[in-house]
């Protein structure tokens, strides 16, 4: 079987799913295994910009639990084998 071609791109693209999954995966545990939700929302709140004309709004929050770090290594390990 041919091995793919390992991109950045690739790998970007399987960290977010995984992290995804792993979320979705820790909401649906939760009753369960509630240390799987445990975690902190990190990154830069919206902020907007009013050029009368133009407005822009910049924000980006990335919400780590136990759960996503999980889908991260998952998605590591399925990488690491392509």
């Amino acid at each position: 079987m041919p091995r793919v071609s390992k991109g950045t791109g690739i790998l970007f693209l399987l960290l977010i799913i995984g992290s995804i999954l792993g979320t979705l995966l820790g909401e649906l545990l939760s009753g369960f295994l509630p240390f799987l939700t445990y975690g902190h929302s990190i990154g830069l709140s919206p902020t907007t910009i009013n050029l009368v004309s133009v407005t822009i709004t910049f924000g980006l929050m990335l919400k780590l639990n136990i759960a996503s770090i999980i889908g991260f290594f998952f998605a590591l390990f399925i990488y690491t084998r392509l």
